[in-house]
């Protein structure tokens, strides 16, 4: 992944908020490079962690997939005839993207903002821009490892590019073992 950030997605008010959420769902908007991953792969992770044939107790906590154009929506079906093992029982909602509404900074990032030390030296070096934080490709990184994506290896072969320094680094690397 390139960044991600979470939002709210689906419905028809406008500025939603997580207080005022109307129609809308929580959602995640993911930035990804398709030469390293492909829509399809995405998908097919979608599909494999969770229960897309349960029925949402809520429409804040649906699930769904927003597709972008007619290319996306061939690989959505084509993936959840491949991954359910039961596509007709799905109750996951696939609609087109409309809009996709940026939730407040405290929902963003939410395993980072719970390591300190570590999100406020991230911080610290976009000047304490809260905006550049939030679509920090770094942070999105250190977001996953913290929260138990992605492995060591992963970790080594792109930990220089964080530009974190040595105890932040320690840090990170304890959280991933």
């Amino acid at each position: 992944m390139l960044r991600t950030r979470v939002g709210y997605c689906g419905g028809q008010k406008q500025n939603p908020t997580y207080r005022d959420l109307g129609d809308h769902a929580e959602t995640i908007e993911i930035d990804f490079d398709p030469k390293r991953i492909t829509y399809e792969r995405l998908l097919e992770v979608f599909w494999s962690s969770h229960n897309a044939c349960r029925s949402p107790w809520s429409r804040q906590y649906m699930s769904a997939i927003f597709y972008h154009d007619a290319e996306q929506l061939a690989a959505v079906h084509r993936t959840r005839l491949r991954c359910v093992d039961t596509p007709d029982a799905i109750k996951t909602a696939i609609v087109p993207y409309e809009k996709f509404w940026l939730a407040e900074d405290y929902h963003q990032k939410y395993r980072l903002r719970h390591e300190p030390e570590l999100a406020a030296e991230l911080k610290a070096r976009y000047g304490g821009d809260e905006r550049a934080f939030v679509v920090s490709t770094a942070a999105a990184r250190m977001n996953g490892w913290l929260d138990g994506y992605g492995d060591e290896a992963q970790l080594e072969r792109e930990i220089g590019r964080l530009g974190l320094g040595d105890d932040a680094i320690a840090r990170l690397r304890r959280h991933t073992r």
